[in-house]
Formats: structure tokens, sequence, C-alpha cells
């Protein structure tokens, strides 16, 4: 029981590191689709410059959001494409940057206009990567368009995730939220009230006290010595009071409170 127990707690390290320490999503696309109407749309508010013409993002734009509990830096980036401007080939090398360390992508399209070539050669920059195809300016579209929208991002991206919205009005960007969220948790459904592994130092432990119960079940399989069992069950057991306190050593303490700010 108490190795399922572990086995349980350590499948959930993963999300409670993301709980703990949060995670990068750039906002991606080709210039004007309403990256950074997507951005004010996530954070409830202006953040972003929005004008009509193309090319006014030249740097990223970085905010922290929550979503569904999970701290996000959304990062709003220069609009991809080719270019010989000097500052705006610095915003493309930013962007491009921007994805190589973001946890997750949202490639921006405006729902107005055909997919090309350059949408899909975008997409394969980050392959591989966690990414949604986020549909923008859908109240410009009738319910038929939009359907023959839907149908052709389908087509163009395969398995994508394909998300709807108008940042302008609102529409779809909870849904948004939603999938982002269960993006980022691997698909798995978080509840309040569940037990999250997200120090690493605990997992650590937890791991290391699964191997010495492992150990210990091999051993009396191949019916060694009690004591070599025993011996097994004592390491475990110190590992798992390295997170208790009740077997720290000085040093880990030390490494443990070096972790907060005590004040007199």
């Amino acid at each position: 029981q108490v190795s399922r127990r572990l086995e349980t707690l350590l499948s959930t390290a993963d999300r409670g590191r993301i709980y703990r320490e949060g995670i990068a999503l750039a906002i991606v696309g080709r210039p004007n689709v309403g990256k950074s109407s997507l951005l004010n749309a996530l954070l409830r508010q202006s953040r972003a410059i929005v004008t009509p013409s193309p090319g006014t993002t030249r740097d990223t734009i970085e905010e922290t959001i929550n979503i569904n509990g999970i701290p996000v830096v959304a990062i709003d980036t220069a609009g991809l494409r080719e270019t010989e401007d000097a500052i705006e080939l610095v915003g493309v090398k930013k962007a491009e940057e921007t994805i190589e360390r973001a946890g997750v992508v949202l490639l921006v399209l405006d729902a107005q206009e055909v997919i090309t070539g350059e949408d899909v050669e975008l997409r394969r920059k980050f392959t591989g990567k966690p990414a949604l195809v986020v549909l923008n300016k859908v109240d410009l579209l009738t319910e038929a368009e939009l359907k023959r929208c839907l149908e052709s991002a389908s087509n163009s991206f395969g398995s994508d995730a394909i998300m709807a919205v108008s940042a302008l009005t609102g529409y779809g960007i909870e849904a948004l939220e939603d999938r982002i969220a269960e993006v980022l948790l691997g698909g798995a459904v978080s509840s309040t009230d569940s037990v999250l592994v997200s120090n690493v130092r605990h997992k650590r432990a937890m791991e290391s006290a699964l191997a010495g119960l492992r150990h210990a079940g091999q051993t009396v399989d191949d019916r060694q010595p009690v004591d070599l069992v025993s011996i097994d069950l004592m390491a475990a057991r110190n590992s798992l009071g390295e997170i208790t306190g009740e077997t720290a050593a000085e040093d880990l303490i030390d490494r443990i409170f070096s972790e907060f700010c005590i004040g007199k």
C-alpha cells in the first residue's frame, strides 16, 4: 500500500512543479492576426498596444496570468514573417527564442484569411511542442464561414486542437483557457483537494523510498535473510523522514532553511 501511494504521489510531480513554478506560453503568428488583442483578452485588461497596422509589436511583452490556478507567463511576440526591417528582424529573432523556451505555444490565425503554406511552415518551427491553433476574429464570420474555417484548419494542422475565439468580444476565451490548462497538465484532471508533489527534494526522497521498498519486496521474494529486508525498509523510512524532518541531516536542514527568508 505504501508503494502504491508513493507511485500515485510521484505521478503528480510534473503537475505540482507546474503549479509551483508556472510555465511560459508563447503567442505567435503572422502580423496582424490579433496576437496582442488575444494577450489583452487573457489578461482581461489592455496591456499590449493594438493597431490596424501590421508589425506593431516589435519586442516581446510578458505578463503573468492565472489560468485555472496555474501561473502562466503569457508572451506576446512580434509577427513572424520575412522582413528586411532591422528592428523587426530583432523582434522576429526574439519571437523564435521565445518559442524555444515556451512550455506551450498558441499559433494565432486570422479566421477571415485563407490558411497559407506560411502558416503551416510556422507550425513546423515548434514540432513536438504542445500547441493550440487559435482562430481569432470569428465574430466577423457567419456560422457557415466559421464551419468552413474550422474544417480547413483541421485539414491543415492535423491533430492540433483548433480553438475559435474573438479577442474583441471575449467569445471562446474561457474555453481556450480551459484547454490551455488541460494541455499544461497533460490531460489530467486537477482537484483542489488532491495532494500534489511540487518540491523537487520531496520528489527525490520519495523516489529513494520507493526504490527501497521495491528492493525490500524483491529481497523477500528471493527468500533472503530478514536482516537484509530490514536494511531496505530502514533506508526507505529514512528517505521519507527527510520530508517529515525526522531524519534530516544537518546539511539538509541548512538547505531547507536557505530557501526561506526568516526575519526576527
